[in-house]
């Protein structure tokens, strides 16, 4: 995956275009085959304008990275490692519902936390949340809604800080 905070990510399988349990020769030869579709020199000459578009020159970087990790054993094995470790992640904090975090008053938002079996916490506030929810107070609650979901609706839910 192209590691970053947000797991909507591509994989590095999935931007090659191959199965996760592909072989090195079939990772091999799709990569080829895209990095030679992506590449700046044919993009220049398919396109009408002296500069091929950004999206398709990083669509080659992109292709390129995926091939550096994915063709050498030693740095495959340990992304995949990596990845299954994610997705476990994903899958846990999946099971986690507001009604199970925390809540402060930060001010501008509200911190929501959670506070994990191994001893740990994570933490989102609620302006990361505003696309997926709607936060109100009122007086010592705090109440919440899917946001544009049920508009007809009253708060759904009461948070107690």
């Amino acid at each position: 995956m192209i590691l970053s905070n947000n797991l909507s990510q591509k994989t590095h399988y999935e931007i090659i275009g191959v199965k996760e349990d592909a072989s090195h020769e079939e990772i091999r030869k799709t990569y080829r085959s895209a990095i030679l579709n992506y590449h700046p020199d044919k993009l220049q000459k398919t396109c009408e304008t002296s500069n091929p578009e950004p999206e398709l020159q990083n669509r080659f970087l992109e292709v390129q990275r995926a091939w550096e990790t994915l063709a050498d054993p030693r740095s495959r094995a340990l992304y995949d490692s990596e990845l299954r470790s994610m997705r476990q992640d994903a899958v846990t904090a999946d099971e986690v519902s507001l009604e199970d975090m925390t809540i402060e008053d930060a001010g501008s938002c509200f911190e929501l936390s959670y506070y994990c079996r191994c001893g740990d916490y994570f933490s989102v506030d609620s302006s990361e949340l505003t696309e997926i929810y709607q936060f109100l107070r009122n007086g010592s609650k705090i109440l919440y809604r899917p946001q544009d979901l049920y508009p007809h609706l009253s708060f759904l839910a009461v948070l107690l800080p």
